[in-house]
């Protein structure tokens, strides 16, 4: 009698319903973040309102693309997990520098296109780094991610940073009755519900802000049906040295926050990532970024919030996410679509990004509960990297007076955080101590940190 081989949770194709249903929830994640760095960029860069709308179909377009080579893949390029491609935030301010001191959206193209082919070539060189993300590292990394993302609900809950009733009880309300449909629905209601919570959570919420006045669908009917992004749409790139060297920078900040939530996909999902499926995963990155450059849009990472959602609903189906990607690209080719779910009042978002984003948090103290704590520095490096990766969440201007290159690394706390985790654990469980040396030519045992660092994570549990 034939055997079939079992296929990891990875890889099943769920049912066409829930292909979608799942597919659409990624998307509403991840929708208000997608838009929000065209609308800033543009908005600095003081655009016309049609030019900011090509900018958001743009945006969606690549985001759908980049989604399917991360989670599809082909040849050396995608990680081939259940990834959502978004722009970073990272890079926000360098492009707006740019294209505010004379060298408009072209420039910021150019160095957009450089910065994607460096992150190609530098691929394999991060995936050699891998050895130096232990459960020790990886878990206060994905902690951080978590964290890090909290203000945002946070934001979205009191209604969207720059509302002019930002802070009202009504919005507040408003998200905490999307939190408690999403958590009753996750308790209550059955499997296939349950792992559509957020998505019947931003409904049920949409449906009661629009009779309440959260929101209007008056944008739907000025919006175009169908809008195609063509190749250099604002003019040919152009290539300056001060540009290119600050999106150099944001390239190995993004590469290193794509780092951290592969590693934490892979945690969620069971699916180990090794050297060589996180440089396939940082291609994906760095191919996207240079569609980014070439389609009039911008540099692309790894979204942390869809990975939340993944720990959350516990669907680890790459296809489900290629699905969101497919979705995204018909936003963007179709506007009147995207203009749609840009009405979802933000409150509605923070509800429902409140457990989405403590569920990354969540997922870090559970692989850090698999790290030894006793008679070590391991408990100092969680705290002093987290402390670090704060500082710039909490107080947004600690690193005003600062150079730009430090600003761009250290204003992000993930890769703040990221970057101390590694050194601090080097410094503590890699160099050998004045007590270790010691011990050892005295012959007796050394102490066991570097130990539990070294040993491969599934040796640790």
């Amino acid at each position: 009698m034939a055997t079939t081989t079992p296929v990891h949770p990875v890889d099943e194709v769920p049912p066409v319903r829930q292909l979608a249903a799942f597919g659409l929830q990624h998307v509403l994640a991840m929708y208000a973040g997608a838009v929000a760095v065209p609308l800033i960029v543009g908005g600095a860069m003081k655009l016309s309102p049609a030019d900011l709308a090509y900018l958001i179909t743009a945006d969606l377009l690549v985001c759908g693309i980049a989604t399917l080579i991360q989670c599809v893949g082909f040849w050396r390029f995608g990680a081939r997990l259940p990834i959502m491609q978004g722009c970073t935030f990272a890079a926000v301010s360098p492009m707006v520098l740019i294209g505010t001191t004379g060298g408009g959206l072209p420039a910021i193209y150019g160095s957009v296109i450089v910065a994607g082919l460096a992150i190609v070539l530098l691929a394999p060189v991060f995936g050699r780094l891998l050895r130096f993300f232990p459960p020790l590292v990886t878990g206060t990394v994905i902690l951080i991610i978590g964290v890090s993302l909290l203000p945002v609900a946070g934001n979205w809950a009191a209604g969207g940073v720059g509302a002019k009733d930002f802070g009202e009880p009504k919005n507040l309300a408003l998200a905490g009755f999307v939190l408690a449909v999403v958590l009753g629905v996750q308790r209550f209601a059955p499997a296939f519900l349950s792992r559509i919570a957020v998505l019947i959570g931003i409904a049920v919420g949409l449906a009661v802000a629009v009779p309440f006045g959260f929101t209007d669908f008056g944008g739907v009917g000025d919006a175009d049906w169908v809008g195609i992004s063509t190749p250099f749409h604002f003019g040919a790139p152009t290539f300056e040295a001060s540009a290119i060297i600050s999106m150099l920078v944001v390239a190995l900040v993004t590469m290193t926050e794509t780092t951290g939530d592969l590693i934490a996909v892979g945690e969620m999902t069971g699916r180990k990532v090794e050297p060589h499926s996180l440089a396939d995963g940082l291609r994906a990155d760095g191919l996207s970024t240079v569609l980014g450059g070439v389609f009039n849009t911008f540099p692309y990472t790894a979204y942390a919030q869809n990975v939340g959602l993944v720990g959350m609903t516990r669907v680890r189906s790459r296809w489900v996410v290629a699905t969101a990607g497919g979705i995204l690209v018909l936003l963007g080719l179709l506007p009147k679509l995207g203009a749609v779910v840009a009405a979802i009042p933000a409150p509605v978002l923070g509800g429902a990004g409140l457990v989405m984003f403590g569920t990354v948090a969540a997922s870090g103290l559970r692989t850090l509960a698999r790290v030894d704590f006793k008679d070590n520095h391991n408990l100092t490096v969680v705290a002093v990297s987290v402390a670090v990766g704060m500082l710039p969440v909490g107080v947004p201007t600690v690193y005003a007076k600062f150079p730009d290159w430090f600003q761009t690394v250290m204003n992000s706390g993930i890769s703040a955080g990221c970057l101390t985790a590694i050194a601090l654990n080097l410094l503590f469980n890699h160099l050998p101590s004045k007590a270790t040396s010691a011990a050892e030519a005295d012959g007796l045992p050394s102490g066991g940190g570097e130990q539990a660092v070294e040993q491969p994570r599934e040796e640790i549990i």
